[in-house]
């Protein structure tokens, strides 16, 4: 059967596909949040097969296989890689109208050249001659990277982390920058205190700073980020449910830190309010430093608690929260803004109802200083398929600026993911183009081709300094 991805996919007329092909298609890629391993791109590893960079880790497809039946040994069980491989062939066909199987036949086509849809019945021929092709050198972990023509990799990385990949990456002048992103949310976890207190052991390590008091703790937080800048990072990432926390002084953080600290739990709303002024200490930072902050929030993770006692986090069992997301924010912001500390700040949406919520919200704290320098960031997780990236266009064409929107990222920890780069640019041309079409904006190709181009790479490499 002939592939059904062409030149056009996506494009569903001539202004949508100029568009596309003469100011989207060229442009460089800059991942500027990704969970890419930093040790893949160091070793430069070459993939054993294709099951070990396609299936390995990569939730999406778990979920499908399971939703159709396919037993856990084939999905994260101890089965050979082959087998793995051939049950995810027999699930392809049953994902229409899911963006796995646009993606997967993306992938295919993109990097392999495969122009075949994946089947029971085209399975070993794919698998064969991809992971023949991963043998090459030019399919390396470096290798791949410079098949999307990436520019820029932002990886996802613990204050805790030494940085070694990185410093590996840099000195071996590999021409992509590949940049740590600060990720402190084990910092502000206390939902158990024997991790909690287990994890701080390794951040007095990392820091070389004894953590008895809360004051310790901002200070190795700091020490951190300041390791952090001199590895090249610019930007922290922050994975919560929302930003809600009772504003406490700091007598009562001394307090619930040394609670935690000796081993007590703390109530759920003490465990907010202490995260809070945590949170508040880091972006002040943040904001003296001239990084972004990043905020992905709405995510109900490890819902299934039968399988994350047998598989652990990140495997599959997380979903779309409903929490209250307005009030918390703007508190949030406003603090910081009240004395001028609010770093540039991107904030991702899960739960599609509060999409109009996090549109408006960027509008209240952008202040002229900074083109865009409140973001409604791209369409996360769940949502960052074709009708979930053009209502957050349409929501913050509506209610925002779309031309000052920084675009997409992978958010994946897949090297195969680059080709969503081109679902989006597809996605975003198609959107203006029908516009175009309709005669609902005015007909000059050149003005709008460039608000295009910005939104693929020039914003975000302005807004990122890259």
């Amino acid at each position: 059967m002939s592939h059904f991805i062409t030149d056009d996919f996506l494009l569903q007329n001539k202004h949508a596909q100029t568009l596309y092909h003469e100011y989207a298609a060229g442009q460089p890629i800059i991942d500027y949040h990704c969970h890419l391993p930093p040790a893949d791109i160091a070793e430069d590893r070459q993939f054993k097969n294709l099951t070990k960079i396609w299936l390995d880790g990569d939730h999406y497809k778990w979920r499908a296989m399971r939703t159709l039946g396919v037993d856990e040994k084939f999905v994260t069980g101890d089965t050979s890689d082959k087998e793995k491989f051939a049950k995810w062939a027999e699930t392809v066909p049953y994902t229409l109208r899911n963006p796995l199987h646009h993606w997967t036949h993306l992938e295919l086509k993109r990097y392999f050249g495969v122009d075949q849809l994946l089947s029971p019945e085209t399975a070993d021929e794919i698998y064969n001659s991809c992971t023949e092709k991963l043998q090459d050198p030019a399919f390396s972990a470096r290798g791949l990277l410079r098949q999307m023509n990436v520019r820029v990799v932002c990886t996802t990385d613990d204050p805790a982390d030494s940085l070694k990949h990185h410093r590996k990456i840099a000195e071996d002048d590999f021409e992509i920058d590949v940049l740590p992103g600060f990720r402190p949310d084990a910092a502000y976890n206390f939902s158990d205190p024997a991790s909690y207190n287990e994890y701080l052991s390794r951040l007095e390590e990392a820091s070389g700073i004894s953590i008895d008091k809360y004051e310790d703790l901002i200070e190795a937080l700091f020490d951190r980020i300041d390791f952090f800048e001199a590895h090249g990072c610019g930007l922290s990432d922050h994975g919560i449910k929302t930003l809600q926390g009772k504003p406490i002084g700091k007598k009562k953080a001394k307090k619930y830190f040394d609670k935690i600290r000796s081993g007590d739990e703390l109530s759920i709303e003490k465990q907010q309010s202490l995260r809070y002024v945590i949170l508040l200490e880091l972006c002040r930072r943040y904001a003296e430093k001239g990084w972004v902050q990043q905020f992905h929030l709405g995510a109900l993770r490890n819902a299934n608690s039968r399988m994350m006692e047998e598989l652990g986090p990140d495997t599959g069992f997380d979903s779309i929260g409903d929490y209250q997301q307005a009030d918390a924010m703007a508190k949030f912001f406003d603090e910081l803004d009240s004395t001028d500390q609010l770093s540039k700040t991107v904030i991702y949406n899960l739960n599609p109802s509060d999409n109009a919520i996090f549109a408006t919200m960027i509008g209240n704290f952008n202040d002229g200083s900074t083109r865009g320098k409140m973001q409604f960031g791209s369409a996360w997780w769940f949502l960052d398929q074709q009708d979930g990236m053009e209502e957050q266009m349409n929501v913050l064409s509506n209610m925002g600026l779309l031309s000052c929107f920084i675009g997409m990222l992978t958010d994946s920890r897949s090297f195969l993911s680059y080709p969503r780069h081109e679902y989006f640019r597809r996605t975003l041309c198609n959107l203006l183009g029908k516009d175009l079409e309709a005669g609902l904006l005015p007909d000059d190709m050149e003005w709008t081709g460039k608000i295009v181009s910005d939104i693929c790479y020039h914003n975000a490499k302005s807004y990122f300094k890259f």
